[in-house]
C-alpha cells in the first residue's frame, strides 16, 4: 500500500504478535503485515506514525474527532477534573445533570437520559429500554448501518458477494464465528429507502416490532442517507404500530448539525444513541429520549435495567462538557462543514479531470465518495459503484500523506482543525494520487 518508510511499524506488529491476536487491539486495525499503522503523536487534524511519517488525517478515528486531535480546550478540562475530582467513585456529581442539560439544550428529542462509554452499550441501552416499554421481541434494522459489536447487530447483508441477477436479496450472514444462530431470531432486515420493504415487515410481523434501529445517513456506508419522505414513512408507522423509532446517531450526533441528524430532517426519533464526537475523541456515549420511555429504566421485575462501572465517569464528562459547550457556543460546526464542502470542491475537480462520473453523499462534515453516475440510495446501490478505483485510489492518498479508510463505505470525517489544510497541495496529491491508480 505504502512507499514511505515504515522499519519501526513493522517491528512493533511483529512485538504485538506476541501479544495480541492479529497483534492489534481491534481487528478493524489490522492493514495486513506490511502496512499496519502504529500511531506515535497526533495534533489538530494530523497523526504521525512510529516512523514519522506525516499524514493529514480524514479518517479521524471513525469520526470521533469534531475539533482536532489534543485540543487544549477539551483537554483542559479533563485535567482539572482528574486533578480536582479524581476519575471514578462509584457515585453521582453533579457533571451528570450538567451535560444531560447541555444535551437536551441542542436536542430537543431528548427528555432524559443515561450514559454509556461506547456506542455499542448505547445501542445495548435503547434496545432493551425499546423492548421494555413495548413488551414486544423484535427489531428492525436497516441493510449497511451499523449498531455495534454485540451478538444481535452482528449479522448482515452479504452486499459484498451479491449477485444482483441471480439473487434477489442479499444473504444475511454474521460478521464470523462465535454469533449463535438464535441471535437473529428477532432480527428483521430491510433496504433503506424501500418503503415495499418497510410495509411488508409490519404486515408480516408488526404486532411484536419493538422498534427501528436506523442511521438516518449511515456512517458505514458511505454517507448514503434516508429521504425525508422516507424518515417520515418510518415516524408515521411507527406512531400506528406501537413501535418505537430509535436513531442511531453515534457518528452523525453533533457532527453533521448541532441537534444531530434529527435537526437536519426535522423527525424526532422516540429514543436517540450519541457517542464519538460527544467527546471529541473521550469515550464516551449515551442514549435518551421520551421521559416515559426512559423511565422504564427502574429497579423491580417490571423494569428495565441498565447500568456500568464506568458509567458517567469523570474523565468522560468532563470531556463531554467541554466539546458540548464549543459546539454550542461556538461556530465550529460551521467551520468544520465550510471545510468539507471545499475538499469535495478540490476532489471533484480531479475526479473531473480524469473523467470519472462521481458523487459524494452526507453532510460536509462527513461527505461519503462514489464512484458512478447516482447517488446511492441504499446499501445494494453501493454495490453498483466503482468501489475497487476508489480503495486504489485511497491507498495511493495514504502513500502520499493523506490517511483515510481505504473503503468507500467509510466516510470522509472533517474536523474543525482541518482548517488549516493546504487545499493547494490536497488537490496536487489527489491528482497525483489518482493518476497512479489509473496507471496500474
Amino acid at each position: 500500500m505504502t512507499n514511505t518508510p515504515n522499519a519501526t511499524g513493522k517491528k512493533l506488529l511483529n512485538i504485538a504478535h506476541n501479544h495480541m491476536p492479529l497483534g492489534v487491539a481491534d481487528s478493524y486495525r489490522y492493514w495486513g503485515e506490511q502496512d499496519t499503522v502504529f500511531v506515535k503523536s497526533m495534533k489538530g487534524g494530523t497523526i504521525t506514525d512510529s516512523d514519522d511519517n506525516q499524514f493529514v488525517d480524514f479518517r479521524l478515528a471513525y469520526g470521533p474527532i469534531i475539533l482536532g486531535y489534543r485540543d487544549t480546550r477539551v483537554d483542559q478540562e479533563v485535567i482539572s477534573a482528574i486533578t480536582e475530582r479524581g476519575t471514578i467513585s462509584g457515585f453521582s456529581t453533579d457533571l451528570d445533570s450538567e451535560v444531560i442539560s447541555l444535551v437536551k439544550a441542542l436536542c430537543p428529542n431528548i427528555e432524559k437520559m443515561r450514559f454509556a462509554n461506547s456506542g455499542t452499550e448505547a445501542v445495548i441501552g435503547a434496545v432493551r429500554t425499546a423492548r421494555g416499554f413495548t413488551r414486544r421481541n423484535k427489531i428492525v434494522v436497516v441493510e449497511g448501518g451499523f449498531h455495534g459489536l454485540y451478538d444481535e447487530m452482528m449479522w448482515k447483508s452479504d452486499v459484498d458477494n451479491w449477485d444482483s441477477e441471480k439473487q434477489t436479496t442479499p444473504e444475511i450472514i454474521p460478521f464470523g464465528l462465535g454469533i449463535p444462530e438464535n441471535t437473529r431470531e428477532h432480527l428483521e432486515t430491510i433496504p433503506l429507502n424501500d418503503f415495499d420493504a418497510l410495509d411488508e415487515v409490519f404486515k408480516r410481523v408488526g404486532h411484536d416490532i419493538a422498534a427501528i434501529v436506523i442511521e438516518p445517513i449511515m456512517g458505514n456506508c458511505g454517507s448514503i442517507s434516508s429521504t425525508q419522505e422516507y424518515m417520515q414513512k418510518l415516524r408515521d408507522i411507527c406512531d400506528s404500530s406501537g413501535s418505537l423509532l430509535i436513531m442511531d446517531e453515534v457518528k452523525t450526533g453533533f457532527r453533521v448539525a448541532k441537534g444531530g441528524v434529527q435537526e437536519l430532517y426535522g423527525i424526532k426519533a422516540d429514543l436517540t444513541t450519541y457517542a464519538k464526537a460527544m467527546g471529541n475523541g473521550y469515550p464516551v456515549a449515551a442514549f435518551g429520549g421520551r421521559a416515559d420511555v426512559m423511565d422504564m429504566i427502574r429497579f423491580g421485575a417490571d423494569g428495565v435495567t441498565h447500568g456500568g462501572t464506568y458509567t458517567a465517569n469523570m474523565i468522560a464528562l468532563s470531556a463531554a462538557k467541554a466539546t458540548l459547550t464549543i459546539l454550542s457556543e461556538t461556530d465550529a460546526l460551521a467551520t468544520v462543514n465550510k471545510v468539507g464542502a471545499a475538499i469535495q470542491n478540490v476532489l471533484s475537480r480531479v475526479f473531473t479531470k480524469f473523467d470519472i462520473e462521481h458523487k459524494f453523499a452526507g453532510p460536509d462534515s462527513m461527505f461519503g465518495v462514489h464512484f458512478g453516475k447516482e447517488v446511492p440510495l441504499n446499501y445494494r446501490d453501493w454495490k453498483k459503484t466503482d468501489s475497487a478505483l476508489y480503495t486504489a485510489f485511497a491507498h495511493n492518498l495514504i502513500k502520499n500523506g493523506v490517511m483515510l479508510e481505504p473503503d468507500s463505505r467509510e466516510p470522509w470525517f472533517i474536523c474543525e482543525a482541518h482548517q488549516s489544510v493546504d487545499l493547494a497541495w490536497l488537490e496536487e496529491v489527489a491528482e497525483r494520487s489518482m493518476q497512479e491508480a489509473l496507471n496500474a
